[in-house]
């Protein structure tokens, strides 16, 4: 892989972690706590929430490790070794946990009888976001795992070469 492509990449990454970060710490407390004020019944859903965003954050962040992970193995040309897989399945795991946590919001906001400021707008729009993080984890997980069973045809294929050379 290109030395510029690979820095480029790793930039990227830590700057999704640093921003992660940034969200994680200062950007959901605070808008929490607006909300709150804005609008006190929103007060016993504040904590819970913020709980749940900070951590489907860190599982993104998870996953931004094992990429990095994988980054450097592709770099070293150790790719196609058993030891990508524990990666591959660490970037599977966040993102089932990830949907785990979309699925425990869809159900809430479902079920619970959440008080609105307005016309119940922000709960339907806070449900139809739910849903489609749900949707896209869901189709996430399948294709990295789709992805995983190539790299074991490959990690296959190149040690079977190894041995024939």
């Amino acid at each position: 892989m290109h030395r510029f492509l690979t820095a480029a990449l790793r930039a990227g990454i830590a700057a999704a972690i640093l921003l992660g970060l940034f969200g994680q710490i200062v950007v959901i407390p605070t808008t929490a706590a607006d909300e709150v004020d804005r609008f006190p019944p929103y007060a016993p859903f504040a904590a819970p929430y913020v709980t749940v965003a900070i951590v489907g954050i860190a599982c993104v962040q998870v996953a931004l490790v094992a990429v990095w992970m994988l980054l450097a193995m592709v770099q070293r040309g150790a790719i196609f070794t058993t030891s990508a897989f524990r990666w591959v399945d660490t970037i599977i795991g966040s993102s089932l946990v990830a949907t785990l946590l979309a699925i425990g919001v869809t159900g809430h906001l479902t079920l619970a009888s959440i008080p609105s400021p307005d016309d119940g707008m922000e709960v339907l729009s806070a449900l139809a976001a739910s849903i489609t993080s749900v949707a896209v984890g869901a189709a996430f997980a399948m294709l990295i795992t789709i992805m995983r069973s190539l790299l074991r045809k490959a990690t296959d294929l190149q040690t079977e070469i190894a041995a024939v050379v």
